[in-house]
This record gives C-alpha cells, sequence and structure tokens, in this order.
C-alpha cells in the first residue's frame, strides 16, 4: 500500500515536465552543438509539449471547470495559449536550424511557454490543490501519465482541443505520428535522443 501523502499528484507530473522542457529550451539557446542535434533537441521539445497539452486538455482542465468558480474562463485561456504554441511549433518543425527563421520561432515558442508555465505554476496549479481532494490529484497524475503515452507527437493545430473529441482523437493521431516517427528515426524524448547518441 503506498502512502497518499509521498504519492506525486498532477501538479508534481506537471512540473516535471516544465522543468524537463526548460531545460531543452535553455540547451537550444545556448546555440551549441550540430545543426541536426539542434533538431534533434527541438523535435524531442515539440513532442513533449504537444503530448503535455493534449494531456493537459484532456484531463486537467475539465478538472479545473469543475473544481474552480472561474474554471471555464482559466481552461479557455489555457487552451488559447497552447493553440498559439502548436501553431507555432508547426512551423518550427519544418524548418532547417541554419534556416534564421529557425531561432526567431524558438525564441517566440519559448517566450509563449514561459508565460503558460508562469500562469499555471503561479495561479492554476495552487488553486487545485487547494480546490481538490490529494487523491482526486493523484488520480489525475494517473491519467495524465497515460494520456501521455497515446498522445500526439507532432502539433495538430487543427485536430479538437475540448472534450469529447479530442480525448477521442488524440490516441489515433498519437499512434499515426509514432508510426511516422519511427522509421525516419524522430527522437520524441531526452532518453531516445541520448540513445542516439
Amino acid at each position: 500500500m503506498t502512502d497518499v501523502q509521498t504519492e506525486r499528484d498532477v501538479v508534481d507530473v506537471l512540473m516535471t515536465d516544465h522543468r524537463e522542457v526548460e531545460a531543452i529550451f535553455v540547451e537550444l539557446e545556448s546555440r551549441q552543438g550540430t545543426p541536426e542535434h539542434r533538431r534533434q533537441l527541438a523535435d524531442v521539445v515539440i513532442a513533449e509539449l504537444v503530448r503535455h497539452s493534449v494531456a493537459e486538455e484532456v484531463h486537467v482542465y475539465p478538472a479545473a471547470r469543475k473544481a474552480l468558480p472561474d474554471g471555464d474562463q482559466i481552461a479557455e485561456h489555457e487552451i488559447s495559449e497552447h493553440a498559439d504554441a502548436e501553431r507555432t511549433m508547426k512551423e518550427l518543425e519544418s524548418l532547417d536550424p541554419s534556416d534564421p527563421r529557425f531561432d526567431e520561432l524558438l525564441t517566440k515558442l519559448t517566450g509563449t511557454i514561459r508565460h503558460h508555465v508562469q500562469d499555471e505554476e503561479n495561479d492554476l496549479f495552487p488553486r487545485l490543490r487547494a480546490a481538490c481532494a490529494r487523491e482526486e490529484l493523484i488520480e489525475l497524475a494517473g491519467k495524465v501519465e497515460a494520456a501521455k503515452k497515446s498522445a500526439p507527437t507532432r502539433p495538430h493545430p487543427a485536430a479538437p482541443d475540448h472534450p469529447p473529441a479530442n480525448k477521442l482523437l488524440a490516441p489515433g493521431t498519437g499512434l499515426v505520428d509514432r508510426m511516422r516517427d519511427a522509421p525516419s528515426g524522430r527522437p520524441t524524448s531526452m532518453r531516445e535522443l541520448r540513445e542516439k547518441s
């Protein structure tokens, strides 16, 4: 039997994602490494952000809508920021790191995501922890982790971002993305990238 006090809740899981993405941003901003390595880092950060966003849209924002008096407004704001970032990622996805737009779009993406992370960590996350039972937050952590495993790894700006459509379509889109990633060798996690090096 695990102790509820020591289990990771959904905020812990999402904040770990935030730290991992920030570490990749810092490495990309250093402009070190070969163009191929920078492209791979960009692919990993895109995959991480897409999985994270889908998991939040499917599980976290519906919980916020239910638990917080202004949950609908907060969820819509966060979804809007995700859509903004996804459009930028879609453009970034096809650029070579030697293209001047690569660094421009990367700067735009990091700014958008850093603002989004600050909003969530300073407002949404503390409020969710205050409004929801610990057991519910732990259960949400499991749902988020499961959703990330089947979520898309590439940006799909036209895909639905509200339940139930996103919940139904994301796993299928994720499967297609993973089928595209495998033969191309596109890394979708830092673990995969390290294994290639």
